[in-house]
């Protein structure tokens, strides 16, 4: 009887030992697999946000200070071709005030790009001034002083313009 007796229990202990073998290796599968699952929505999360930033509406703060020349801050390098004056060129752009920040004008309200020549009088001075020169793809910030844009009714202005095009 004792030799049944132990190889039963030696039975029993395999037994258990095999099933905590099995409970480990489903586990440690169950771990992987999950941490494989959680990578593509990592990936997928980064995709959905925009390989341009020009497709981005851009958030804008007003200036302190007065503004006494055009200043002209690069915000997003362009690639493209320089715009020359006499193209015309197509941009989204946003104004507000310099002063207090509140929005005047935007193309972005409108879903649209705006087109116009440039460096020929049909812009205010301070776009016809400042943005002959710069690469298509770029966005940059204009800080224009009233009267090289709409007067002193309208005061200092801050622009952000986002070259998209320029022929």
């Amino acid at each position: 009887m004792t030799d049944r007796t132990g190889s039963k229990s030696k039975g029993l202990a395999l037994a258990v030992a095999g099933g905590v073998l099995v409970l480990a290796v489903l586990a440690g599968i169950f771990f992987l697999v999950q941490s494989r699952d959680e990578e593509p929505a990592t990936t997928q999360a980064s995709a959905t946000q925009p390989a341009n930033p020009l497709e981005v509406e851009p958030e804008m703060k007003p200036g302190t200070g007065t503004v006494d020349k055009i200043v002209i801050t690069e915000i997003v390098p362009g690639t493209g071709a320089v715009v020359q004056k006499g193209q015309t060129i197509t941009v989204n752009y946003k104004v507000i005030s310099y002063k207090t920040g509140e929005l005047i004008d935007s193309s972005w309200d409108g879903g649209q790009p705006f087109s116009a020549q440039i460096g020929v009088g049909q812009l205010i001075p301070g776009w016809d001034q400042a943005v002959p020169g710069q690469k298509v793809g770029s966005r940059i910030q204009l800080d224009v002083p009233a009267d090289l844009a709409y007067g002193p009714s309208k005061g200092d202005l801050r622009f952000v313009v986002d070259i998209l095009d320029a022929k």
